[in-house]
């Protein structure tokens, strides 16, 4: 991804941003945070899995010189005791290897940041759950 294109996304100043989804082009693995475990029952719990490839970051940061892109990841497990573990991933990586980043609350302030106002979406008045479909002509 452009340096420029990041430095709008996530300024220039070297500031920690919120969080979002960013994708690395690489070869991808899935790595368990925690370990599985059987429960009551026989019922299966499985540790979250996390996809190396597609980075579910608590903040992100562009240094200022744009050489480097610091992405912050928390995993957060409860063991069998039930004590709540933190574990956090600190990737850094250049920013060519960045494909894409995902944002799913902030649209708003990236469409502001990048120049672009949000789009204005037609209310339909179909009911919940009722499909109105096209009727052939009759010949």
């Amino acid at each position: 991804m452009d340096v420029g294109l990041l430095k709008k996304l996530f300024g220039a100043e070297q500031q920690w941003y919120g969080a979002c989804t960013v994708i690395i082009d690489g070869e991808v693995t899935v790595q368990a945070v925690g370990t599985d475990a059987i429960g009551v029952g026989g019922a299966k719990f499985y540790a979250p899995r996390t996809i190396s490839g597609r980075i579910a970051a608590e903040a992100v940061c562009l240094l200022k010189d744009g050489s480097a892109v610091v992405v912050l990841q928390q995993q957060r497990t409860k063991s069998a005791t039930g004590e709540e573990i933190l574990k956090q991933t600190l990737t850094i990586t250049a920013p060519e290897h960045v494909v894409a980043v995902e944002f799913t609350e902030a649209a708003p302030v990236i469409l502001q940041g990048l120049g672009v106002g949000m789009p204005a979406f037609k209310v339909q008045s179909n009911q919940s759950g009722l499909l109105v479909r096209p009727k052939p002509g009759v010949p």
